[in-house]
């Protein structure tokens, strides 16, 4: 008769090692990054009331995260045009991979994980001709590169996984290069497209906004529960000019663009820095730092309301409506009837906020 720890060893061989989950790091329900007063950076698990679960520092800025979506574990990418990108452990806290651009490429600040968290997706530009790249990175293999394709378009920025293996890209139309910092280097000839791309590269769907908005940079994406696409969208001409900043997207359909009145799109200044659906995928919101609004429109395109806030920027579906950061350190609760504040911390939010799962 075996012995029980013979027993036991089989029983672990049987059924692998235990898989750790978001619970098991405190069950954040977001991520962000934020710079501390004394210039310190670092990642932020939130809960699903803004209250802070974990802080992890970061080496610089980060811009924004991709959450796996089972494990808790979390990629950090540095601001465009970054070159790394931190593989972080936030069970234990810790950097346990760096995983940094081949040579002449550069991020552009977002991922996201395919194949059920098994390969990580990441935009990035070919330095040399301006393409737009996605590389794949294989999790089993401690996050090795395994290979790439184009995203069909020129500066592509943030990524989303759809069911299916799908990636919808936002390639903005903006080419850039390293040397010259974030100087735009195209906008007389930019092109941006909503592209969206099978888990091999291939083409399955492109949208282009009208010849009078191609100067219109698509950067931000957000999925509905039934599988709308929204995108936010910064204008590169007159910011006084008052062009649609939210486009809303179904396979297969032409694009709705959406828009307030003149005045609050005037307000908005030509940018929308982050896009999400409420909780309930019922509203779509974008936020301005610029213009210090949160405007809100249902999923037809229909605007609703505009909310007020100081250097508002991050934004994502909430336990009910949205979850809202700031630069002045507030995490805000709001939908088409209201904006609440719910904390504030002695910190500046950057851009993004991240939902787990």
């Amino acid at each position: 008769m075996p012995s029980r720890r013979a027993f036991l060893a089989g029983l672990v061989a049987a059924t692998g090692t235990p898989r750790l989950s978001w619970a098991d790091a405190g069950d954040p329900a977001y991520l962000a990054a934020a710079r501390a007063p004394s210039g310190g950076h670092a990642l932020f698990g939130l809960g699903a009331e803004g209250q802070d679960i974990f802080r992890i520092p970061l080496p610089d800025r980060g811009h924004a995260a991709a959450a796996h979506p089972t494990a808790p574990e979390a990629v950090a990418f540095a601001r465009r045009p970054g070159r790394f990108a931190l593989v972080i452990d936030c069970l234990v806290g810790r950097e346990i991979r760096r995983l940094d651009a081949p040579e002449g490429r550069h991020f552009y600040g977002h991922g996201a994980f395919l194949a059920g968290g098994d390969i990580l997706a990441t935009s990035e530009n070919e330095i040399e001709t301006g393409a737009g790249m996605i590389g794949l990175w294989s999790r089993a293999d401690g996050y090795a590169r395994i290979g790439e394709y184009r995203s069909g378009g020129i500066g592509p920025h943030e990524i989303k996984a759809l069911p299916g293996n799908v990636l919808a890209i936002a390639n903005g139309g903006i080419r850039t290069h390293p040397d010259q910092g974030r100087d735009k280097l195209n906008l007389a000839t930019m092109r941006p497209n909503l592209s969206y791309l099978s888990a091999r590269g291939e083409m399955l769907e492109q949208v282009e906004l009208p010849p009078e908005l191609w100067r219109n940079s698509i950067r931000h994406l957000a999925v509905a529960p039934d599988g709308q696409v929204a995108f936010a969208m910064q204008w590169q001409g007159a910011p006084e000019d008052g062009v649609p900043l939210l486009g809303l997207h179904r396979r297969g359909a032409a694009p709705v663009l959406a828009e307030a009145g003149l005045a609050e799109q005037m307000a908005m200044q030509g940018y929308a820095g982050s896009i999400a659906f409420s909780a309930e995928g019922a509203q779509v919101g974008i936020t301005s730092p610029r213009g210090g609004r949160l405007h809100v429109f249902d999923t037809q395109g229909q605007f609703l309301a505009v909310h007020h806030r100081a250097d508002i920027c991050g934004l994502a579906a909430g336990a009910r409506g949205f979850l809202a950061t700031d630069g002045l350190g507030g995490v805000l609760q709001g939908d088409a009837a209201r904006l609440s504040p719910l904390t504030r911390a002695d910190r500046a939010w950057d851009n993004h906020l991240v939902r787990i799962g």
